[in-house]
């Protein structure tokens, strides 16, 4: 009897480079980290996520993304100690939805009397942690209207390094769910202005700012301590609005 067929594993990122070697001198010995393993990675020890999270995105099961962890980090860990050669490609996945495949997306020329929105962005809605987005929706405003709108991936950076991409990608304001205070001082120091402690449609946030109707939340700062308090991360509970608070929320 033959073997169940793998389920295609999600992943939110192609990576830009795709080959390591110790002095960038090709080896005889090589590793070959499949592209779901370095989505675990990615998802569990640069976002942050738990095995459960990082099995949503992926469309398997918890057991499936621990199985696939492990045998990613088995990998890691022998390359750093022993050399050889590391190669990422390969496995059975496809791109989530909308993500981003490093096309230069973000470098859309903007034109002089564009304005542009970006809003943290998950299933048509509102994404509740900053740090923690993998998309962004980004709107061409002109005129008062919008003129266009895509889905972009945030190229699998941290909330440490989001704040120089909506920089370079020329957004002049941010809509969000939770952000750390760290966030959004950034975000300022870019000359980026930020509505957070928003929910719902993300169509129809970008709609009620262009009306002059969406409320700035400046008490919807995700600090560490802040969950016991006011809005919390954009959620009338303060519990981010049902997603996990592992690694301190949306900073």
């Amino acid at each position: 009897m033959l073997g169940r067929r793998p389920k295609v594993r999600e992943v939110g990122l192609v990576p830009e480079y795709l080959r390591f070697a110790p002095d960038g001198v090709a080896h005889e010995r090589v590793l070959e980290l499949a592209l779901d393993e370095l989505e675990a990675i990615r998802l569990i020890d640069l976002l942050g996520l738990d095995q459960q999270g990082a099995a949503s995105r992926m469309g398997v099961a918890r057991s499936t993304v621990a199985s696939i962890y492990d045998r990613a980090r088995k990998k890691v860990a022998d390359f750093l100690v022993n050399g050889g050669e590391l190669v990422v490609g390969g496995g059975n996945v496809r791109l989530r939805p909308g993500m981003d495949a490093r096309d230069g997306s973000w470098a859309l020329e903007k034109g002089e009397r564009t304005m542009r929105i970006a809003v943290t962005y998950e299933d048509g809605k509102v994404f509740q942690h900053f740090g923690r987005t993998e998309q962004f929706k980004v709107y061409e405003v002109e005129g008062g209207k919008v003129t266009s709108s895509r889905v972009l991936g945030s190229n699998g950076v941290g909330h440490g390094a989001l704040a120089g991409l909506l920089s370079e990608g020329g957004v002049d304001l941010l809509v969000c769910g939770g952000i750390g205070g760290g966030a959004q001082a950034a975000l300022a120091r870019a000359g980026i202005e930020v509505y957070p402690g928003q929910e719902g449609d993300a169509d129809a946030a970008v709609d009620a700012y262009l009306s002059g109707r969406l409320v700035k939340l400046e008490s919807a700062t995700c600090d560490h301590h802040d969950h016991e308090h006011g809005h919390g991360c954009g959620s009338h509970e303060g519990d981010c609005g049902g997603h996990d608070r592992e690694g301190g929320c949306c900073h």
